[in-house]
């Protein structure tokens, strides 16, 4: 069975993954951080960082997912 492969990750998807995921990170620290019941920078700091993390671990998982679900049904629309 002969299927015509396309790239899936160029270099140029990564950069843009890579912009909209800090992006995002950044915008999720702004809004945990003032909410780290601490008055420690340094806690603020981990704290806000450890919780955008994760936020941003899954908001990579759906970006990947959504690319992946907009590929499969331009694929299936051209068949």
């Amino acid at each position: 069975m002969a299927q015509s492969e396309t790239k899936s990750v160029t270099p140029l998807s990564v950069i843009i993954d890579a912009v909209i995921v800090i992006a995002f990170f950044a915008f999720i620290y702004t809004v945990v951080a003032p909410h780290v019941p601490s008055n420690d920078k340094k806690d603020i700091a981990i704290w806000g960082g450890l919780g955008a993390a994760c936020m941003t671990g899954v908001f990579w998982l759906a970006l990947q997912m959504l690319k992946t679900v907009f590929r499969g049904q331009r694929a299936a629309k051209h068949r």
